[in-house]
C-alpha cells in the first residue's frame, strides 16, 4: 500500500485463470475459511463465467482518502480528478478533531459542488456517532452519507432516527451470515456492496435487488483483476445513483497489470483485466506468504465443498 489504510500496509492474494478470464481471491488475514469461501466463490465465478451484460460502459468513482493528515488529504483529492470523495474517520488512536480537520480539507479540495462522504468502519457507539456525524456534517458543509457508523444494524437504526444525514451499511451486511437481513430494518438509506465478500457478482446483484436500497459498489483493496469484477457489478446495476468506491488501485504501490483500472475524469471503464508477466514478477510475495495463501485457498475450497 502507498499509505496505511485501515491498519493495512500490504495486500496479498491468489489469481485464478479460467475460461472467462481472471478472478482474484484476496481475503483479509483475519477471515477464517467459512467467510473466505465467499471470496473464493467470487474468484471462481469471475474466472469461469462471463460477467452480466452491462447497461453502461463506464462507472463513476470516488477518490478514497485514508486517515491521513489534512494536508495530505487535500493533495490526494486535488490530484484525483474525481468529484466525489470518501474520507476515512474514526481511526483508532485519532480523535474527532482530526477527523473534522481532514473532512474540512477535503471539502476545500473538492469545492462546494463535490460530493463528500465519510466511512467510520463501525468505530462508534450510538452516542458517539450522533455527535460525530453532526460535527462532520458541519465541517463538510453537507455530507452525502455516513458509511457504517456503528457495528450493528440495530445501532444504525437508532442513529438513523436521530440524525438527518443518510446512512450507508457496509460491514453489517457483507460480514453477516444473512446479508439480506437489512431489508425492512430502517437501518440504512444506502447499501454498500463488495463482490468478493458477497460471493460474486451474481450474488451481489441478488442482495441489492432484495434489499431494495440504492447501491454503491466498493472494493476490498483488490488488484485491478479484482476491481474489474466490481466494475462489472456496477455496470450491470439497473440504477447507479452514487459514485462507486472502486478507484482504489491508486492506493497500491504495485499492481498485476501494466494497464491498471485507474480513474480517468472520475470514471472507470468497463473491461476485463489480464495480468502481465513483468507485473506479476514484481508483485510476487515471499515464499512463506505464498505458501500461507495457498493454504488459505485450500481451506476455503474445502469449506465450499462441505
Amino acid at each position: 500500500m502507498r499509505l496505511r489504510f485501515r491498519g493495512v500496509t500490504s495486500r496479498s492474494g491468489v489469481l485464478l485463470r479460467g475460461p472467462a478470464g481472471w478472478g482474484e481471491f484476496s481475503p483479509f488475514e483475519e477471515y477464517g475459511p467459512a467467510y473466505a469461501a465467499r471470496w473464493l466463490a467470487a474468484a471462481r465465478e469471475a474466472a469461469c463465467t462471463p460477467f452480466p451484460t452491462p447497461v453502461r460502459d463506464r462507472v463513476p468513482v470516488n477518490t478514497t482518502v485514508p486517515a491521513v493528515d489534512p494536508a495530505t488529504a487535500y493533495d490526494l483529492v486535488a490530484r484525483s480528478g474525481c468529484t466525489t470523495a470518501k474520507v476515512k474517520v474514526g481511526e483508532a488512536g485519532q480523535d474527532l478533531a482530526l477527523d473534522v480537520e481532514r473532512v474540512a480539507a477535503v471539502r476545500d479540495a473538492l469545492g462546494p459542488t463535490g460530493a463528500l462522504r465519510v466511512d467510520a468502519n463501525a468505530a462508534w457507539d450510538v452516542e458517539t456517532a450522533v455527535l460525530a456525524i453532526g460535527r462532520l456534517d458541519t465541517a463538510a458543509a453537507g455530507l452525502e452519507y455516513v458509511e457504517q457508523p456503528c457495528a450493528t444494524l440495530g445501532e444504525m437504526a437508532e442513529v438513523r432516527s436521530r440524525v438527518a444525514v443518510p446512512l450507508a451499511a457496509d460491514e453489517s451486511v457483507r460480514t453477516a451470515e444473512d446479508p439480506l437481513r437489512i431489508a425492512g430494518l430502517d437501518a440504512a438509506d444506502v447499501l454498500v456492496v463488495k463482490v468478493q465478500p458477497l460471493g460474486g457478482v451474481v450474488r451481489a446483484l441478488e442482495v441489492v435487488d432484495a434489499a431494495g436500497l440504492p447501491a454503491v459498489v466498493s472494493s476490498a483493496l483488490e488488484t485491478s483483476v479484482g476491481l474489474a469484477a466490481g466494475v462489472a457489478l456496477a455496470a450491470a446495476l439497473p440504477e447507479l445513483p452514487y459514485a462507486c468506491g472502486l478507484g482504489t488501485a491508486t492506493l497500491l504501490s504495485a499492481d498485476v497489470t501494466d494497464q491498471p483500472l485507474t480513474p480517468l475524469d472520475g470514471h472507470l471503464e468497463v473491461r476485463r483485466v489480464t495480468p502481465d508477466r513483468a507485473s506479476l514478477d514484481q508483485a510476487t510475495p515471499e515464499p512463506d506468504v505464498s505458501m500461507a495463501l495457498l493454504e488459505r485457498l485450500a481451506a476455503a475450497s474445502a469449506h465450499l465443498h462441505t
